[in-house]
């Protein structure tokens, strides 16, 4: 179940510049297990230490905001896209 991971600029140095990647995943906390594993470095930017979303990172599947939906346990299906998208603060 190939998934396609779109990767912030500010993150890509883990990924060797790319801004997108291919990992496995039914689920979206799976995809990031995989991605990790392929680019260590992503849990500790996405998962904070109790294992929850960090709070100024936000995750899409397709479109849909995961907070919104069931967190890590959403589905992925084959061949959706899952976003990473840093929060943007200021005034």
């Amino acid at each position: 179940m190939a998934v396609t991971v779109r990767i912030p600029t500010t993150l890509r140095p883990m990924t060797g510049g790319v801004s997108q990647v291919q990992v496995e995943g039914a689920n979206l906390g799976e995809v990031i297990d995989n991605l990790e594993a392929a680019h260590p470095g992503f849990r500790e930017r996405l998962l904070d230490e109790s294992g929850a979303l960090r709070k100024f990172v936000n995750l899409f599947v397709a479109d849909d905001d995961v907070r919104y939906l069931d967190g890590l346990q959403t589905p992925v299906p084959a061949g959706e896209t899952v976003s990473i998208i840093p929060a943007v603060a200021g005034g």
